[in-house]
C-alpha cells in the first residue's frame, strides 16, 4: 500500500525534495487579492507582550494575572517566559519532530489520513477534503489527553517520538491549566470557573512542517484565521514565520528562545462575551529555509456546553453568542476549512446579528 500511496505524492515535503521544483504549482497559488503581500508586514521586535510567569504563583500573582487580562484584551497574544517547561523537554520536543519529518517517506506515510475526524494522523495543507487552494505545509496531527486514550495510536518511529511527546504534552498541559486559571481570574470570574466549563478536557497538537518554497509571496503556510479551541500554546523554531493581524495590519512575530506564544482561541472569545477577542493570524514561508512549528490547542471536550459567562452578560452588554457544544463547533470549523477567516457568527445570538 505504501508504494501506491507514494506513487501519488501526497505529502508536499516529499513533492518539494523529489522533484526540486523551482516555482509553485498551480493549486497552491492565491488568487491575487488573497496573497501574503509579504512587503507590507510590519517587522517589530516588540510586537507582542512577553509576561514573565515566574511570579504567578507567588505575592505579585495580582499584577501578572493583569498583565495577562490586558495581552488577552488588547493584542489576543502573548509570549511567555519562566514557563516552568524544562529546557530539555522543549530541546527533545524539536528534535523528535525535525527527526520525523526527516524519516524515509514511507514510514512517515504510515501515519496519513486525509480523514479530519482520526485522532492521529499525517496530512498536508488543511483539510484537503475540502479545500480548493493547497497549503505549503505537512502536519502531524495528535491528540494528546487525556494521554492513555491516544499514545498507543502515536508512531513509533523515531523510537523516542512517544516518551518525548508524551512528556512535552504534560508539561504543556500543566502550563495550559495555569493560564486557563489567571485568564478566568482577569475577566473578574472564580479561577476555576472557566476549567469547570469544559467538561473533561481536551488536547490536541501538531507538528508543522513548512517546506523551503521557490515563491513564497503567491502562497500560504496558513492562511489568516483564528484558533477553534480555547488557548493555543506555540512552540516554534528560529525561523520567523508566525505573523499576527493588529490594528489592520499584519506584524511578524519573531522568534525568543525558550518562550512559548500564546494566543486565545473563539472559546475564550465566548466564554468573556467578546471582553477578549481571539485574532486573526497566519503562517508565512520563505525560500531558503525549512521551519518547524507546534501548537498545542488546549480545548472543551466535545460534549461540553459553551456561552457567555453569566456575570459578563449585562443589559449593557447583552449575551452575544447562544450556548453550543464544542463538538458543534469543531464539525462546522473543519467542514468550512480555512476559506473563511472565521466561524464564530455562525453561533451569535439573533440579537447580535
Amino acid at each position: 500500500m505504501a508504494a501506491t500511496m507514494t506513487s501519488k505524492r501526497l505529502l508536499l515535503s516529499d513533492l518539494v525534495s523529489s522533484d526540486k521544483i523551482d516555482q509553485v504549482p498551480s493549486n497552491y497559488i492565491r488568487p491575487l487579492s488573497q496573497r501574503p503581500n509579504l512587503q507590507d508586514v510590519f517587522h517589530d521586535d516588540h510586537s507582542i507582550p512577553l509576561i514573565d510567569l515566574h511570579h504567578l504563583h507567588g505575592p505579585n500573582r495580582a499584577h501578572v494575572v493583569q498583565q495577562i487580562g490586558l495581552a488577552c484584551r488588547d493584542f489576543g497574544f502573548f509570549q511567555v517566559k519562566n514557563h516552568g517547561v524544562p529546557e530539555s523537554t522543549i530541546t527533545n520536543m524539536m528534535n523528535i519532530a525535525r527527526e520525523f519529518f526527516t524519516l524515509p517517506e514511507e514510514e512517515r506515510l504510515k501515519s496519513y489520513s486525509d480523514d479530519p475526524t482520526k485522532t492521529t494522523r499525517l496530512s498536508t495543507s488543511f483539510n484537503i477534503r475540502t479545500e480548493k487552494v493547497a497549503n505549503w505545509r505537512d502536519f502531524l496531527r495528535l491528540h494528546c489527553y487525556p494521554l492513555q486514550d491516544y499514545i498507543h495510536e502515536w508512531p513509533t518511529n523515531p523510537e523516542a517520538f512517544r516518551d518525548h511527546v508524551a512528556e512535552y504534552c504534560r508539561s504543556a498541559r500543566g502550563l495550559a491549566l495555569q493560564l486557563v486559571e489567571a485568564i478566568s481570574e482577569s475577566l473578574g470570574l472564580d479561577k476555576d470557573y472557566i476549567s469547570r466549563q469544559l467538561g473533561r478536557h481536551a488536547q490536541h497538537m501538531a507538528l508543522n512542517y513548512y517546506p523551503p518554497c521557490p515563491q513564497p509571496d503567491l502562497t500560504y503556510g496558513l492562511p489568516g484565521h483564528t484558533d477553534l479551541n480555547l488557548i493555543t500554546i506555540l512552540l516554534q523554531d528560529q525561523v520567523p514565520g508566525l505573523q499576527v493581524l493588529k490594528d489592520g495590519h499584519w506584524v511578524a512575530v519573531n522568534p525568543v528562545p525558550n518562550t512559548f506564544i500564546i494566543n486565545i482561541g473563539d472559546q475564550i472569545q465566548v466564554l468573556s462575551n467578546d471582553k477578549y477577542k481571539s485574532v486573526l493570524h497566519r503562517a508565512v514561508v520563505n525560500c531558503d529555509k525549512e521551519r518547524i512549528s507546534i501548537p498545542t490547542f488546549y480545548c472543551p471536550s466535545p460534549d461540553a456546553v459553551i456561552g457567555p459567562a453569566p456575570e459578563l452578560v449585562t443589559d449593557d452588554e447583552p449575551c452575544v453568542y447562544r450556548n453550543f457544544t464544542y463538538g458543534e463547533y469543531y464539525a462546522k470549523f473543519w467542514n468550512r476549512g480555512l476559506a473563511t477567516e472565521n466561524c464564530l457568527d455562525m453561533f451569535m445570538t439573533s440579537s447580535s446579528t
